[in-house]
C-alpha cells in the first residue's frame, strides 16, 4: 500500500470507528427504539461522517446512502463512498450485533484504494491498512465442525443460495448487514458471501475493499469486476469468498442462473 493510501486507510478506519461509537451510545442511551432509533442513527452517523470529511478532505467528493447524490462526483478524482449505518433493521433490534459502518475511498483510474468496516457492537474495525488481531466476540456461533458456511441475507436470500452451498459442501447461514456478512468471511467465521438484488455501491464498496486487502476473492455473480462511482449506483449482486472456492462458486452460479 502506498503512503497516501495508508493515510487514507487510517482516516477511513477512524471515521468508521467514530460513527460506530456514536451509534453504540445512541442505542444505549438515546431513549429511542424501533424506527425512531434507526432514523436517528442513520442521520447522526451521516452528519458525523460528512462533517469530518469536509474538515479533513475538503476537495474530495462524497457518495452517501443518506445524502442526495451530488453528480459532480462523476468528474472527481477522489470519491468517498459511505454507508453511515449498514443494517438499520439489525441496529434497531435489541441484542443484534450484525450491523456495520462503511467508509471507502475510490480513486479515478484505479478504483477502490482504501476502506474500513466497523462492527461497533463487537468494538472492532477492519480496514485496508491493517487487520485487528485482538480476540473479539463472534458474529456467528462457533462452528461445530469444518462444514463451510455461505452467509446470505436473512431478509432477501438469493434463489441460488442452496446451489452455492451444495457446490462447496456447505450450509446456508443467514446474517444481517452486508458489512457483517463480508467481515464474517474476513474473520474466518464463514467461507463465502453471495448476494443478488437490492444493493447499491455504498452497501459493498468498503466491505469489498477490506475483503480484497485480506486476500479474498470479490466479483459480481457473473465473475465480472465490481465497479464503483458509476452513473447508476445500483450494484445488486456480489460474491466474496475464499480464493480456492471462487471457481466452484462461479460455476454453480452459472448453472443456477
Amino acid at each position: 500500500m502506498t503512503g497516501g493510501a495508508s493515510v487514507d486507510a487510517r482516516l477511513a478506519a477512524d471515521l468508521a470507528a467514530a460513527a460506530g461509537e456514536l451509534l453504540v451510545a445512541l442505542r444505549a442511551e438515546g431513549g429511542l427504539s424501533g424506527t425512531e432509533l434507526g432514523d436517528a442513527g442513520d442521520q447522526q452517523a451521516n452528519d458525523l461522517l460528512l462533517e469530518r470529511l469536509r474538515a479533513e478532505r475538503p476537495d474530495d467528493a462524497v457518495l452517501s446512502e443518506e445524502s442526495a447524490d451530488d453528480r459532480r462526483r462523476l468528474a472527481a478524482d477522489r470519491v468517498w463512498i459511505v454507508d453511515p449505518l449498514d443494517g438499520t433493521r439489525e441496529y434497531r433490534t435489541e441484542g443484534r450485533r450484525d450491523w456495520a459502518v462503511h467508509v471507502a475511498l475510490w480513486f479515478a483510474g484505479t478504483g477502490l484504494v482504501a476502506g474500513a468496516v466497523a462492527l461497533p457492537a463487537l468494538g472492532v474495525t477492519y480496514d485496508t491498512g491493517s487487520m485487528p488481531v485482538e480476540p473479539v466476540a463472534g458474529l456467528l456461533d462457533p462452528r461445530a465442525d469444518d462444514t463451510p458456511r455461505v452467509v446470505v441475507s436473512g431478509s432477501r436470500p438469493p434463489t441460488f443460495s442452496d446451489a452455492v452451498a451444495d457446490a462447496v459442501g456447505g450450509v446456508v447461514t443467514p446474517l444481517g448487514s452486508a458489512g457483517a456478512k463480508a467481515m464474517a468471511v474476513v474473520r474466518g467465521e464463514a467461507d463465502a458471501y453471495v448476494h443478488a438484488g437490492g444493493q447499491y455501491e455504498w452497501d459493498s464498496a468498503a466491505p469489498v475493499a477490506v475483503a480484497e486487502a485480506a486476500g479474498l476473492f470479490c466479483s459480481r455473480i457473473d465473475g465480472s469486476p465490481l465497479r464503483y462511482n458509476s452513473d447508476d449506483v445500483y450494484l445488486p449482486d456480489l460474491v466474496i469468498c475464499r480464493p480456492e472456492l471462487s471457481d466452484t462458486i462461479l460455476a454453480a452460479l452459472r448453472r443456477a442462473r
